[in-house]
């Protein structure tokens, strides 16, 4: 029978008011019910930093690790190595980053890695496209003001602009940053631009009324606004640092809803206090959950505005949830059953090698 470990986050009165937030470490992806009717076993908690920790004591004899981005189990090389029945990590929802997916090729001859692929995509490009109009239109020091009893419309309306008229570009365009772009044409925006290492098929491009940009200093330079959709690996950790940003049109907003690490905490958090960026939104941190003194928390522009930042939850809508949990159960019985017959966009590394390119391609 077989050991399951799964890393999510505490739901606490929550998950008792709404069954449907599947992700909590109570409603447990909704797995334990049909894990124990086979005699597996089912350990949950949201325990995962530190020496000691239940994720640490647990992992060393789990034969699957459950992991989520919105509190995420690092899965790091030291982990691995102690990890010695591992053989399945799934991440309920996309993104596999805070595995160490070269040490997971590794380990007890190639840890099966897979995510839940187009889980959470339209729950994603949604919320890039909140963030964007609540930046543009300076909706949180608005809303700020009117809940704190003020009324001062010249005070907000000074730093809110249209989206029709400017120019959008997105850094990297799969299923999100796509699904980005066609919700954008909507706005009449001046252009639509995307950075990405290959390019939309020109039908696609010609519906959506986009165009590519080969060097992405390029496209940062011509853009209004930008949007992160691209995955974490070494190519763009700490992507967008104090030179990167200094590329990007003076005045801008950034939105981040990929991941925390693409971009340097102090040098946005720095950007935004001298002007340079107009704004900096999303929901991605590093590390998670954010520690109280995270620049980002209190990072503003020169107006006292310019921050959309929320605790990760953009891809852990309800929908979302019931999507990645049956995604999640869906790999596990592939497993379980020997069938193995995973669907192959789901799969990151799989018998020791790399089964995707959005993450193989590392330079």
């Amino acid at each position: 029978m077989v050991k399951v470990l799964a890393v999510l986050y505490d739901g606490r009165e929550h998950a008792k008011q709404v069954p449907g937030l599947l992700g909590t470490t109570e409603n447990e992806l909704g797995l334990r019910q049909w894990l124990e009717s086979q005699g597996h076993t089912l350990v949950t908690t949201s325990d995962k930093d530190g020496e000691n920790s239940v994720f640490d004591r647990e992992l060393v004899d789990a034969e699957i690790i459950i992991t989520t981005p919105f509190h995420p189990g690092y899965l790091t090389a030291e982990r691995l190595a102690r990890a010695k029945n591992l053989k399945l990590a799934v991440t309920a929802g996309i993104g596999s980053d805070h595995v160490d997916l070269n040490a997971a090729n590794k380990t007890n001859g190639g840890v099966t890695v897979a995510e839940v692929t187009g889980s959470n995509v339209v729950s994603v490009a949604e919320h890039v496209i909140l963030t964007i109009l609540a930046l543009v239109r300076n909706f949180v020091p608005a809303h700020e003001q009117v809940m704190a009893g003020d009324w001062d419309v010249a005070a907000v309306a000074k730093d809110s602009y249209d989206l029709e008229g400017k120019v959008v570009g997105t850094v990297a365009v799969g299923r999100i940053g796509e699904r980005v772009l066609r919700r954008l044409k909507a706005f009449d925006c001046k252009e639509l631009l995307y950075y990405d290492y290959q390019p939309l098929a020109p039908a696609v491009e010609a519906e959506i009324g986009c165009r590519r940009v080969e060097k992405l200093e390029d496209m940062l330079a011509q853009c209004d606004v930008v949007t992160i959709n691209c995955p974490l690996h070494e190519s763009t950790y700490g992507l967008f640092n104090k030179d990167l940003i200094s590329k990007m049109k003076k005045g801008s907003w950034l939105i981040n809803t990929a991941r925390g690490a693409i971009i340097v905490k102090e040098d946005v958090a720095e950007a935004l206090k001298s002007g340079h960026l107009r704004g900096y939104g999303g929901d991605v941190w590093f590390p998670q959950p954010a520690p109280q003194d995270h620049c980002l928390r209190y990072a503003r522009n020169i107006y006292g505005g310019g921050n959309a930042m929320v605790p990760h939850m953009s891809g852990t809508t309800i929908d979302a949830q019931k999507r990645y949990a049956d995604g999640t159960k869906a790999i596990i019985d592939s497993y379980l059953s020997g069938r193995h017959n995973y669907r192959a966009q789901d799969l990151i590394v799989y018998a020791g090698d790399w089964a995707t390119k959005s993450y193989g391609l590392r330079k």
